[in-house]
Parts: structure tokens; C-alpha cells; sequence
């Protein structure tokens, strides 16, 4: 049984996601193709979509899938693993959106990416007794 911290932690994550999806799919494609990084072989424009849809799913799942959270986790944290590289291209290429139009703020933003990976494991994980 999760602790009611980790559901929060949960709900939170899997409300951002979604949120984040589906603004990939309408109001922030242009923004979201910033971050595509120059090495992946996909059209910028299919990138973001491929990459909402998957987000959409991802946040559905953390907020509705019971039985398999512990797998949904998984599979957040390791989906904000594979999009690390836009985030570090968005940084190199001096790329702006988002409002992270100066280096230092693109920079930063690069710290935020462990913390989404430790909170989809952390949120979706069975508290240990001890």
C-alpha cells in the first residue's frame, strides 16, 4: 500500500505528464521541437508528437493503472532518461523556450531531470517495512 506523500507524489507526476502531452499535440509543439536534439532521424514535428502521445499514455497510466504502477514507474523514469537529450541539446544549441532563454536557466533545467526519474520510482514503489 502506497503512503499518502507517495500518492500525491504520484497524481502529481501523471497530472504534469498528461498536461505535458497533450500540450505537445496542440499549443506548444513549436517550443517542444527546441529540444529535439540534430541525432535523431525522425522530422522534428513527428518527435514531438510520438513523444505526447507516449506522455498522455504515461500520465493516464500513473494516474489510473493500480495494478501496475510499479511498471508504469519504470517506464516514466526511464522515458525521462531517453528525452535527457533534448534537454541537453536545448542547452548546447542555445535553443530557447519555455521561458529558459538564457544558459544558465537551460543549465539548470538539467538538474530537474534526476529528480522526475527518482519521483516516478519513488511515487510508484511500496513503502519497506522495517
Amino acid at each position: 500500500m502506497s503512503t499518502p506523500i507517495r500518492t500525491i507524489g504520484r497524481l502529481f507526476l501523471g497530472s504534469a505528464l498528461a498536461f505535458a502531452g497533450v500540450a505537445h499535440l496542440t499549443v506548444a509543439r513549436e517550443e517542444f521541437r527546441a529540444q529535439v536534439p540534430d541525432f535523431v532521424p525522425l522530422d522534428p514535428d513527428t518527435t514531438v508528437v510520438a513523444s505526447g502521445v507516449v506522455e498522455v499514455g504515461l500520465g493516464a497510466a500513473l494516474l489510473f493503472a493500480r495494478r501496475r504502477r510499479r511498471r508504469v514507474g519504470t517506464l516514466a523514469a526511464l522515458f525521462f532518461v531517453a528525452v535527457f537529450p533534448g534537454n541537453i541539446a536545448q542547452w548546447r544549441h542555445r535553443r530557447s523556450a519555455f521561458g529558459l532563454d538564457t544558459d544558465g536557466k537551460r543549465f539548470a533545467r538539467l538538474f530537474f531531470q534526476p529528480l522526475l526519474v527518482a519521483l516516478a520510482l519513488w511515487s510508484t514503489r511500496t513503502p519497506r517495512v522495517r
